[in-house]
């Protein structure tokens, strides 16, 4: 727990600088794949693309070569040396089965759902709550959104 001197401090710093000229630590830039359609012409960019669907906080759509589709929360992937032996796991929008699709098979990805985690990351906590703090309120609480 801080001090008072050194939340004192914090807010001085704080009126002086902005959030990005103190920030310490140099993070990922997270893109915003919200409705993109990724061109899977080779082995690379199914991989690329499906490594994205994982760290995608939202639903994608994968569509099989066979025509069929999937949507639904991409939450496991396993990878192999060839994309017969690579598959993703995907649990269906409204179902509570979970569904095995090989690399070989995707034929199409997009990212179809809207991104729950977009804007959410522990930087962005902390900076609503200094900006609580300057602006001298007490008892701060940042209570998560509410969930669609």
């Amino acid at each position: 727990m801080a001090t008072e001197q050194q939340e004192h401090l914090k807010i001085e710093q704080l009126r002086q600088h902005n959030a990005d000229e103190i920030e310490t630590i140099a993070g990922r830039e997270k893109e915003n794949l919200e409705g993109w359609i990724p061109t899977l012409a080779s082995d690379a960019e199914v991989r690329d693309a499906l490594e994205k669907a994982f760290d995608y906080r939202g639903d994608v759509t994968i569509t099989r070569k066979d025509g069929s589709q999937v949507t639904g929360y991409l939450f496991d992937r396993r990878t192999g040396s060839s994309l017969t032996d690579s598959f993703v796991r995907v649990i269906p929008t409204n179902e509570r089965v979970k569904v095995n699709v090989v690399y070989a098979e995707i034929a199409a990805l997009a990212f179809t759902g809207r991104d729950n985690a977009a804007g959410k990351s522990f930087e962005a906590w902390v900076k609503k709550y200094w900006e609580k703090k300057v602006a001298g309120e007490k008892n701060i609480r940042i209570d998560p959104e509410k969930l669609d």
